[in-house]
């Protein structure tokens, strides 16, 4: 079935929030929506939700930019490019989400909320207890209008909640799966305006999406089951929707939502890995995707040429490392040798990241060579634990005697609050990553020294490296991470270490043998 084109201009959008490392699944989404804005003619839109004030940050805004550009997708509008209908960045459409939200109160499709946080958690839990979806009650849902405005005049804290139909059903019409229905008795009152002022997702992504004249919402499925509210608020003030795409989920080669926990997910990291982003762009079209005749190498262009979204699969498409690896290698082969020299240089020399790497390692310079050995740290994606992989064991080689040594389970609850104290370091900044990991000490109890060590092992490989937090700094958050969660899950393994103490039983075994050969006599010439 194709999807309706309206007689107006295309206009779709991506609307990424920037609150950490730049997800893959962005630029999936991102790449699908560029395609159909040029296929189409039409234009594609870039707007920036960041109302999550405790967790956005420029730094992740800029580095949406860089990462999504690094990868090949281009806006025509933007908060970085400008166009006809920004401000383009959501904190700064604040007076647009009051403006409508007081229309819907004005017009009874929303009400005032007036309930503590203590309150909803107690109702949660009854329905909890209760075997019942937790979900908002109604309570404030009856509340006289004049009361409720003496109430908000008086300065008692609120929010504003869409006041949803409780009997019936939703119809989602979706351009790829038709009809999906929902019993409104599952959904409750979703809140619209937070008592900061400031408009939750839903409020602000359907406004946006009017004012900025969106004719298709083509977004991942897991914001299916929010879609009701969204046409409930497009019908409240009287507008038409969208149509509506949502595309199938990224899977895990397990068939499981994708994750970090069991994948990388960082475009950062992909970067940094040595990934080409031609590759990678072409990786990206496979999912859900084919171009016919069993092609998987392709241009954007050509990608663009043949793009017809109403063939994209429901199937989840899986996100198989093994096979973006198969087709980076595919490009990797296909470039010319000075062209293979050229991006090899580009990719070690990326960012000046090779001055802040001398930086740190001048210092411990002998000689030139030393320079790539010890360099190999901040440039490389994997590195080899070997023996050093007892380290991960926090205190195991603790340098005094008194020290708390922990255990194997102890210290895998040690790395799991390592990687969730710096997945919330706002700013990658040394100072940043010290304090977080200090915490974790403090948390499990240990010498800063052993905590630092073990974290020092899993990132580089090494316990002698340049200052620990400049280092993780320079290796940055996508790659930290990944090596932090590799560490991770090694050290949570039943068998953890018997494959390292196998591969040095066997490089032993070899030396001796070698050693025997080289000191046997020789045999007697004749």
């Amino acid at each position: 079935m194709p999807i309706p084109i309206p007689r107006t201009p295309v206009r779709v959008r991506i609307a990424p929030s920037p609150t950490g490392d730049p997800h893959v699944g962005t630029a999936y989404i991102a790449l699908f929506n560029m395609a159909f804005a040029r296929r189409n003619g039409g234009r594609f839109i870039l707007r920036i939700e960041d109302t999550d004030r405790t967790r956005s940050t420029r730094e992740s805004e800029e580095a949406i930019y860089r990462s999504l550009r690094w990868v090949g997708i281009h806006w025509d509008e933007g908060p970085d490019v400008g166009g006809t209908f920004g401000p383009y960045r959501q904190s700064e459409r604040t007076a647009h989400y009051r403006e409508h939200t007081e229309t819907l109160v004005a017009r009874g499709h929303a009400y005032r909320c007036f309930c503590t946080a203590d309150r909803l958690e107690r109702v949660r839990m009854e329905q909890r207890v209760a075997k019942q979806t937790p979900r908002y009650d109604g309570y404030c849902r009856s509340l006289d209008v004049d009361d409720s405005r003496r109430r908000a005049e008086g300065g008692e804290s609120f929010v504003v909640r869409l006041r949803f139909p409780t009997e019936g059903e939703s119809v989602v019409p979706d351009a790829l799966r038709g009809e999906v229905r929902f019993d409104n008795r599952q959904i409750d009152d979703q809140v619209l305006l937070k008592s900061d002022g400031f408009p939750t997702y839903h409020m602000a992504n359907v406004v946006d999406d009017h004012l900025m004249g969106i004719t298709h919402v083509i977004r991942a499925e897991e914001w299916i089951n929010s879609t009701p509210k969204h046409i409930a608020l497009y019908e409240a003030f009287g507008w038409e929707p969208p149509v509506f795409v949502h595309m199938p989920l990224l899977r895990n080669t397990d068939h499981t939502k994708i994750s970090k926990r069991k994948n990388p997910t960082s475009l950062e990291y992909y970067e940094r890995s040595g990934i080409l982003p031609e590759a990678m762009l072409n990786f990206l079209g496979l999912m859900g995707y084919s171009l016919g005749g069993d092609r998987e190498k392709f241009t954007l262009e050509e990608f663009v040429a043949d793009f017809d979204i109403a063939r994209v699969s429901l199937g989840g498409p899986v996100f198989d490392l093994a096979k973006l690896d198969w087709l980076n290698g595919l490009y990797l082969r296909g470039l010319a040798a000075r062209e293979l020299a050229s991006r090899a240089l580009k990719h070690v020399c990326a960012e000046d990241r090779h001055e802040a790497a001398a930086a740190l390692i001048q210092e411990r310079l002998t000689d030139m060579a030393g320079f790539f050995r010890m360099a190999d740290i901040f440039f490389s994606d994997e590195v080899e634990l070997g023996l050093h992989a007892a380290t991960l064991i926090v205190g195991s080689k603790a340098r005094k005697a008194t020290a708390r040594k922990l255990t194997r389970n102890e210290s895998v609850a040690y790395f799991a609050d390592v990687l969730e104290r710096l997945e919330g370091v706002v700013s990658w900044r040394k100072d940043a990553i010290e304090a977080a990991l200090r915490l974790a000490c403090e948390k499990a109890g240990v010498a800063v020294g052993d905590g630092f060590m073990a974290v020092r092992v899993a990132v580089t490989g090494r316990p002698n490296t340049p200052p620990l937090f400049e280092t993780l700094e320079v290796i940055g958050r996508a790659m930290t991470l990944i090596r932090l969660r590799r560490a991770h899950a090694a050290l949570s393994r039943p068998d953890f270490m018997k494959g390292e103490l196998a591969a040095l039983r066997a490089e032993i075994d070899a030396v001796e043998k070698a050693l025997a050969i080289a000191e046997a006599p020789a045999e007697p010439r004749t």
